[in-house]
């Protein structure tokens, strides 16, 4: 009986998958034509490449990531992530958004069936808030329309690459002189979801090579529940998302894991394994040391799933899950009960990575705050 009802799911499974995997390895942009952003391109608006010194073998650079569970809400015109950027006070050179949710995962969006323009907004309002003419430059200067050409051009993004793939979507930009240095940029798309294939779960990778070091991002909406042995059920999709995950190329490391630097963000949706009653007491009183002692990915991180990787210092309140357009957690007598948690997390795995900041940005626009990061590395130069 068991296989009776196995067999047509395992069917369906197969025949979903090949369906949604023939657009699993294409970027949206810059190979998608129907993108509207309006970026230089190389045959139009040549930019001169960084010279470095003849003797220079390593170069630093600072990299800015974020992770943002935006429950399905599409970004108005008006939304201001001038917070979460923080472009007024930090300039990094490479900055990889991620995002969850970024349409509601209905039945008609997790199988593709509705056209969306969302990754569009999404973008447009990225390179709108990182090309503001008015922002800090590497020494800490403002970099205005009256300062010198250099100075504005270093201060301009450009997309390197984008991918969404149901409710996921990673965006990755590059300050626009650094862009000739980046090669053999590839995306992958794993579903993990319905049926284990299906992308309402899963992740969306991007993978390139700076310089002759190999970066690897991976935007992750791992399996939900707070209920006992449902981080199981996470650890389980993120096994599948390395094991399963592949580049299209045969320059460069194929698997994520092969990679130098490898950054995981996401909404991994690890709780506190408390009762929730505890739990919210902790919270109350800000006890984010004692709460941390029962966070399941601190604990896959200790020695579990996740003992090769690294987080940094946690030290804001739980990102998830608050009321709506409120600072105001959902409470225990609500109708849908969550206990707070640090659902969203960035970590990371390889050398040179050296982690400089690590916070929560506090946009009301989900039941999400977002979280962001910002790396130093030193990456090896070719010439």
């Amino acid at each position: 009986m068991r296989e009776q009802v196995m067999w047509p799911r395992l069917v369906a499974s197969k025949i979903i998958s090949k369906k949604l995997a023939t657009n699993n390895f294409v970027a949206d942009f810059p190979r998608s034509p129907e993108s509207c952003l309006h970026l230089p391109t190389s045959d139009h608006d040549p930019v001169a490449p960084v010279i470095l010194p003849e003797n220079q073998t390593t170069q630093n650079y600072n990299i800015f990531v974020s992770t943002w569970n935006v429950g399905g809400v599409t970004p108005t015109e008006d939304l201001n992530i001038d917070h979460l950027l923080d472009t007024n006070n930090t300039c990094c050179h490479i900055y990889v958004l991620g995002f969850q949710e970024v349409v509601p995962l209905k039945a008609s969006n997790v199988l593709g069936l509705e056209k969306k323009n969302v990754s569009t907004k999404w973008n447009s309002l990225i390179e709108r808030t990182l090309n503001k003419k008015s922002r800090t430059n590497d020494l800490g200067l403002k970099a205005t329309k009256s300062n010198s050409e250099s100075s504005d051009l270093q201060d301009d993004f450009r997309c390197l690459i984008s991918k969404r793939m149901v409710g996921l979507l990673i965006s990755v930009w590059v300050r626009t002189d650094l862009y000739p240095l980046f090669q053999n940029s590839n995306v992958s798309c794993i579903g993990c979801g319905i049926m284990g294939c299906l992308g309402n779960k899963g992740s969306v990778s991007v993978r390139f090579q700076l310089h002759q070091t190999s970066f690897c991002f991976v935007c992750s909406h791992l399996a939900s529940g707070g209920g006992e042995g449902d981080e199981r059920n996470r650890n389980t999709d993120a096994t599948e998302i390395f094991s399963r995950t592949s580049f299209p190329t045969t320059k460069g490391p194929k698997r994520i894991l092969d990679h130098d630097r490898v950054v995981l963000l996401g909404d991994l949706n690890y709780r506190i394994s408390l009762l929730e009653k505890e739990t919210r007491s902790l919270v109350n009183k800000k006890a984010w040391n004692r709460l941390l002692e029962y966070d399941q990915l601190r604990k896959e991180l200790m020695d579990g799933q996740f003992r090769a990787w690294h987080e940094g210092t946690i030290d804001f309140a739980p990102t998830y899950k608050y009321l709506p357009n409120s600072d105001e957690y959902f409470g225990k007598n609500d109708e849908t009960k969550r206990a707070p948690a640090w659902c969203d997390r960035i970590i990371w795995t390889g050398d040179e990575l050296k982690q400089i900041l690590y916070a929560r940005s506090e946009s009301k626009l989900s039941d999400h705050r977002p979280v962001k990061a910002i790396f130093s590395t030193k990456v090896k130069v070719s010439r």
